[in-house]
C-alpha cells in the first residue's frame, strides 16, 4: 500500500498494523453478528483524526513536560498525571478534537489488587432514584440538582450556529466559526463531566453499596419528550462513573431491574399502590397505612432495599 499511497510512510509501522487489526475485527463482528452492520468507510478528510501505536523497545517516552512518539519525536505536552511504579506502558492513542486540540491517551497494564467485596451487616448503603429535573434523589432524602450546563449555553450556542449558517461553505471563515461552536460544545461537556466526577467521587468514598435503577434513558427522552433535560443530566455517564469508582474502592454498585415497581410500593408497609402510575402525582399517601411520603424519596428507599436484598440473597 505504501507504493500506491506514499503518505502512509508518515506514520510508524505499528500504527498501520493497528488499523489493519481494527478493520479485521470489524469484519469478524459483521460476519458473526450481522445486526452490527457492514463496516463504514472512514474518510481521510472527515473521519476522526486519530491513530494508535504500541510501545516497543522504548519507542515511547513520557517525561515531566512532554512525550516522545515514534516518527513525531519529542512533543511538549501537559502531563495530566504520572503512572505509579509497576505500571507497564502498552500503547498510546493520539487524536485531535473538533476544536483543533491534540490529546494523547496512554494505556497501562497493572496487577489488580482490589479485594473482592464481601457483604456484611455493618456495610453502608444508599439508593439513588433518577430525577428528570435534577440528577438524583437518594434514600436519605437528599436531592442532587444538576446545573444544566447545556441550558445555560443554549442561547450562546444558537447564536453561533446562526452565524455559521450565513457563512460560505468551505471558506476559512466558515471553518473558524465551526471551531467556535465546537469550543462552546466542548466547554459544556467538560463542565458536565467535572460536576459528575466530583459528585460520583464524593458518594463512592462514603458508601460500600450503591443501588441504582436500570433505565433506558434513550427511550425515556423520546417517549416523555424530555430529551434535552435527560441528555443534559448525563445520568447514564454518572452511573458508569459510579460503577468503576465503586470497583476501584473495593465497593459495589447494584443495578435494580427497571421493571421493579419502586414508585408503586409503599416503603413503610409494602403496599402496591396502582394510582402512582400517574407521574403527575408527586406527594402520595398510602391508602393502607396512611403514611404520606414524597414519590422520589420513596422510590429511592425501595431501590436501596432491593439492592441490598439482591446483594445478600
Amino acid at each position: 500500500y505504501k507504493k500506491d499511497y506514499p503518505y502512509l510512510k508518515e506514520v510508524d509501522s505499528l500504527a498501520l498494523a493497528n488499523v489493519q487489526m481494527h478493520l479485521q475485527s470489524a469484519f469478524r463482528k459483521f460476519f458473526s453478528e450481522p445486526n452490527i452492520g457492514f463496516p463504514k468507510f472512514k474518510s481521510r478528510k472527515n473521519g476522526r483524526a486519530s491513530y494508535t501505536t504500541n510501545y516497543v523497545n522504548g519507542n515511547i517516552q513520557i517525561g515531566d513536560y512532554g512525550i516522545r512518539l515514534p516518527k513525531a519525536g519529542s512533543i511538549r505536552a501537559k502531563i495530566h498525571r504520572k503512572a505509579p511504579a509497576g505500571y507497564r506502558l502498552k500503547s498510546v492513542t493520539v487524536f485531535m478534537d473538533k476544536t483543533g486540540r491534540f490529546y494523547v491517551s496512554v494505556l497501562y497494564e497493572y496487577a489488580d489488587e482490589t479485594p473482592a467485596f464481601v457483604p456484611s451487616g455493618s456495610m453502608t448503603h444508599l439508593g439513588l432514584d433518577y430525577k428528570s429535573d435534577g440528577l438524583y434523589v437518594d434514600s436519605e432524602g437528599k436531592v442532587c440538582g444538576m446545573p444544566h450546563y447545556y441550558r445555560k449555553s443554549e442561547k450562546r450556542l444558537s447564536r453561533a450556529q446562526r452565524k455559521l449558517s450565513r457563512k460560505q461553505k468551505g471558506s476559512a471563515n466558515c471553518e473558524k466559526q465551526r471551531r467556535r461552536i465546537a469550543k462552546i460544545q466542548q466547554r459544556t461537556a467538560n463542565r458536565r463531566k467535572d460536576f459528575l466526577h466530583k459528585t460520583s467521587s464524593a458518594i463512592t468514598k462514603r458508601y460500600d453499596v450503591i443501588s441504582v435503577e436500570s433505565l433506558n434513558l434513550k427511550a425515556m427522552s423520546k417517549s416523555l419528550r424530555l430529551g434535552k433535560a435527560t441528555m443534559d443530566n448525563g445520568y447514564g455517564m454518572f452511573c458508569s462513573m459510579l460503577a468503576y469508582k465503586q470497583a476501584r474502592n473495593g465497593h459495589v454498585l447494584v443495578r435494580v431491574e427497571k421493571y421493579f415497581a419502586s414508585s408503586q410500593l409503599c416503603s413503610c408497609c409494602g403496599y402496591k399502590n396502582p394510582s402512582t402510575k400517574n407521574l403527575s402525582i408527586r406527594k402520595i399517601r398510602c391508602p393502607k397505612c396512611g403514611v404520606g411520603y414524597d414519590r422520589d424519596i420513596n422510590a429511592a428507599v425501595n431501590i436501596d432495599r432491593e439492592g441490598v436484598r439482591l446483594l445478600t440473597a
